[in-house]
């Protein structure tokens, strides 16, 4: 599975509602399961970024799809990235040589 990490800003909907973002987080793991991934952690965050979110998705299709799905409910912006792990990071700076 391919490794993602989610920064997401609340939006002023997402703000004015926060007490229910907890039962959001459930959703949005429970979708993400069902579409084959796992959440790996999450954090709330201070800065730049509101929520740090580590998620692994069976492909990009997935991990579009779900970034699409919460953007939907209003609550949040995200930007996505793909992450790789260090063995990897190793195995694609070791094909340059």
């Amino acid at each position: 599975m391919t490794t993602f990490i989610a920064l997401g800003n609340w939006t002023e909907q997402g703000a004015r509602t926060i007490v229910d973002s907890p039962r959001r987080l459930d959703t949005a793991k429970k979708q993400l399961e069902e579409m084959g991934g796992r959440f790996v952690s999450f954090w709330m965050t201070m800065g730049g970024y509101d929520l740090v979110l580590v998620y692994e998705a069976p492909d990009d299709a997935v991990a579009a799809r779900f970034s699409l799905i919460l953007g939907r409910l209003g609550a949040v912006r995200t930007t996505t990235l793909t992450a790789f792990s260090e063995l990897s990071y190793r195995q694609i700076v070791g094909s340059l040589q």
